[in-house]
């Protein structure tokens, strides 16, 4: 029964109710937001340089494409409300509505669409992982370099050099390191469940 279910987190709680998925909803977002404190400013750009895109990708894997979003859902809405976990411990409409909004959204649709795929069990081997974690980073991207485009009001070639080149060897050791770590987690949950 336990080799069926379709998310790390259906194998590691199997008979999880409501309060424990608020808890691990809550400590999602909270994984996020520590990873979101891991940050490093370039000066020539408005986007540092985080931990988020990780986290965000291995909540939504972990906890699927539902809890995964709400999760995200979560941070993106405590921060508004004035809960400093965004980068820098930053927060506020302000900080969302800003030119980094963006790439908030996306860890929200990239938690549900990672989550999703990880229901599809792409998350138990290293090539569909990382597959996923690819997709789940691209969309990130697109959310993010658009909504950067509308705020700065600057040529296409000025947002990729703002909001994609300088980031695009972390993300993909991030993508790298996530896709790794879940067929890890996959033989680990699955040891001390049997």
């Amino acid at each position: 029964m336990q080799s069926q279910a379709t998310t790390l987190r259906a194998v590691a709680l199997p008979h999880a109710g409501l309060a424990t998925d608020a808890v691990l909803v809550a400590g999602g977002a909270a994984f996020v937001a520590l990873a979101a404190q891991v940050s490093f400013h370039l000066g020539f750009t408005p986007v540092p340089i985080t931990g988020q895109t990780g986290a965000a990708l291995l909540v939504g894997a972990a906890l699927g494409s539902i809890r995964g979003a709400a999760s995200l859902i979560l941070y993106l809405l405590v921060g508004i409300a004035g809960v400093p976990v965004y980068s820098d411990h930053t927060h506020g409409w302000s900080v969302f509505s800003g030119a980094t909004g963006g790439y908030i959204v996306g860890f929200v649709i990239a938690a549900a669409l990672v989550g999703f795929l990880a229901e599809g069990r792409w998350d138990r081997e290293f090539s569909s992982a990382l597959s996923a974690m690819l997709i789940g980073s691209v969309t990130i991207y697109a959310c993010g370099l658009f909504w950067l485009h509308h705020d700065l009001h600057v040529s296409w070639s000025t947002t990729f050099a703002d909001g994609l080149y300088p980031f695009v060897l972390g993300d993909l050791a991030k993508v790298f390191i996530a896709a790794l770590a879940l067929p890890s987690a996959w033989r680990l949950v699955r040891r001390f469940s049997s």
